[in-house]
């Protein structure tokens, strides 16, 4: 299968200078990915050459690499490298077989997406966490709080609880810019969300939450808590976002 046989990046979106930095260098690598006509199952360079022909640090690259192999369009191999995705299963972020995180979001809608971490840092796991993300308790857990904007406006305060273990590069992870998700698959391709439990309610705010959101008159907030697991079942991610009610909708499909 040839590059030119795998979808790719929308024209346009990603090629705003507002996106996340690691969303612009994947964008850049697959088009000349494409444009040289290479073939599933073909060697990238090395980590170190793609970072000095972008210019970027090896950390960004590698958020970049991730990014692709969340899309299925690349995949690693230990102590091998990089290579185009031999299953031809491209993902798309607009597509139904991953859970979109919030930096998805702003990428399909044409959106600059930007993060203000409040607190982020390790703690042993509660009895009630280790049971819902199925760890021992008092181990590690990655904790982070971070306030999310679109195009400047706050939209939603985000908490997210992540095993340590799953990826231990979380705890020294700059959130300001990086991705969580795009973290998680650089550190194990196979750690990407495919299903969720997700559940939302509506209430009142607290006084924090007034605060940090900006909310001056009697506008509710939208309270979503969901658990993430990856292809083999096992949770990922355990968040709790809190949405302004008058900037965020919420829409599900119903099957049976």
């Amino acid at each position: 299968m040839a590059y030119s046989d795998t979808p790719s990046f929308p024209k346009g979106l990603l090629s705003d200078d507002a996106l996340p930095r690691y969303v612009q260098v994947a964008a850049r690598l697959w088009d000349d990915i494409s444009a040289r006509g290479a073939r599933a199952g073909d060697r990238l360079p090395s980590e170190r050459s793609l970072a000095t022909r972008y210019e970027v640090s090896r950390e960004t690259l590698r958020a970049a690499l991730a990014e692709l192999a969340g899309r299925g369009l690349l995949e690693s191999a230990a102590a091998r490298g990089w290579f185009v995705a031999e299953s031809g299963e491209a993902v798309r972020l607009t597509g139904g077989h991953t859970v979109e995180g919030f930096a998805d979001y702003a990428l399909k809608h044409g959106l600059a997406v930007r993060s203000q971490v409040l607190e982020s840092g390790t703690r042993p796991a509660t009895v009630d966490e280790a049971e819902t993300l199925r760890i021992g308790p008092g181990a590690a857990l990655f904790e982070m709080r971070r306030l999310r904007f679109l195009d400047d406006l706050v939209v939603v305060l985000e908490h997210n609880r992540v095993p340590l273990t799953l990826c231990p590069a979380l705890a020294d992870t700059d959130f300001t810019a990086a991705s969580l998700y795009a973290t998680l698959r650089g550190a194990d391709p196979a750690q990407l969300p495919r299903v969720a439990d997700y559940s939302v309610e509506a209430r009142q705010p607290e006084a924090r939450e007034r605060d940090l959101l900006e909310i001056k008159d009697g506008t509710p907030v939208l309270v979503a808590e969901q658990l993430s697991f990856n292809q083999d079942g096992r949770p990922l991610e355990l968040t709790v976002q809190v949405y302004r009610g008058d900037r965020y909708r919420f829409r599900a499909s119903i099957t049976d």
